[in-house]
Formats: C-alpha cells, sequence, structure tokens
C-alpha cells in the first residue's frame, strides 16, 4: 500500500495537478505527498485544496513552487478550515501575496491540526504580516512557522510557547 508519493520536479502543470487531486479524493492510505517544482499553478492548486476537503489520510503536503498564486493560495487556506489531518504543509515561493497571508491566518484560526507551515518567499507584506502575528494569538497547535523573505517586518505575539518564528 503506497502511503508517500514523491513527484519532485515533473513538471505536471495545472491538468496533472487536477488529476492528481482525483485520484487524492480517493486515495486512503497516501499520508505523505511531494508535489515540488511542478508548476501546478492556480487551477491546479485549487483542485488540491478541493481534494484537500475531502481525503482524510494526507499527513504532509509539499507544494514548493508551484505558481500558486493568490486564487490557489486562497483556496488552500479555505481547505484548511476544513481539514483535519494535514500537520505538515510547505508553500514556499507560491507568490501568494497579502490577500493569502490574511487568509491562512483565518484558517490558523480555525485549524487544530497544522503543526508546520512554510511560507517562506510569498510577499506576505507587513499586512499579511499582521494577520498571521494576529491569528498566533489563536492558534495552539503550529509548532514552526517559516516566514522567511516576505517582507513582513517584526512580529509580536503568540500565545504558543512551542511557536518557533523563521523570519
Amino acid at each position: 500500500m503506497l502511503t508517500s508519493l514523491n513527484l519532485q520536479g515533473n513538471k505536471l502543470g495545472s491538468e496533472g495537478g487536477k488529476a492528481l487531486a482525483d485520484a487524492l479524493c480517493k486515495n486512503s492510505t497516501l499520508t505523505s505527498l511531494n508535489l515540488y517544482s511542478n508548476n501546478l499553478g492556480s487551477e491546479g492548486g485549487k483542485a488540491l485544496a478541493d481534494a484537500l476537503c475531502k481525503n482524510s489520510t494526507l499527513n504532509e503536503l509539499n507544494l514548493y513552487n508551484n505558481n500558486l498564486g493568490s486564487e490557489g493560495g486562497k483556496a488552500l487556506a479555505d481547505a484548511l478550515c476544513k481539514n483535519s489531518t494535514l500537520k505538515d504543509l510547505n508553500l514556499n515561493y507560491n507568490e501568494l501575496g497579502s490577500e493569502v497571508g490574511k487568509a491562512l491566518a483565518d484558517a490558523l484560526c480555525k485549524n487544530s491540526t497544522l503543526n508546520e507551515l512554510n511560507l517562506q518567499g510569498n510577499n506576505l507584506g507587513s499586512e499579511g504580516g499582521k494577520a498571521l502575528a494576529d491569528a498566533l494569538c489563536k492558534n495552539s497547535t503550529l509548532t514552526c512557522l517559516v516566514l522567511n523573505n516576505n517582507y513582513i517586518g517584526f512580529i509580536v505575539g503568540s500565545n504558543n510557547s512551542k511557536l518557533k518564528i523563521y523570519q
């Protein structure tokens, strides 16, 4: 039974992302999925977000460098509000922007399973950074948050003594 799948650097594109999302909706064994650098785009990101709302086994998802943009990022943030199994999400370098930073902050207020979130290099800006800081005061499950290269300024505030913030 397949529990881990590494498809790093396979140029899947949005159509491949959609096909994989469809399979993920039906899969009941996969716990780790690495899609690093596949140029999934916003459509692939939205399809995977929809799959995350239905899948109940995936614990780790690596979407590093997939050009998800704000649409794909917002869809993933919405999915985090519903998903109850994902513990580790890597969204490095996906051109998310400040609006997605705010959407992810909202998701962190509702999600109680995510332990690690990597948002490095997404230009979240000060608005996204402030929203995330506010969310950290409400979230007690996140233990690692990576915010390097986001132009957010200084983050203050968290009630979680286990949380490590890298900026």
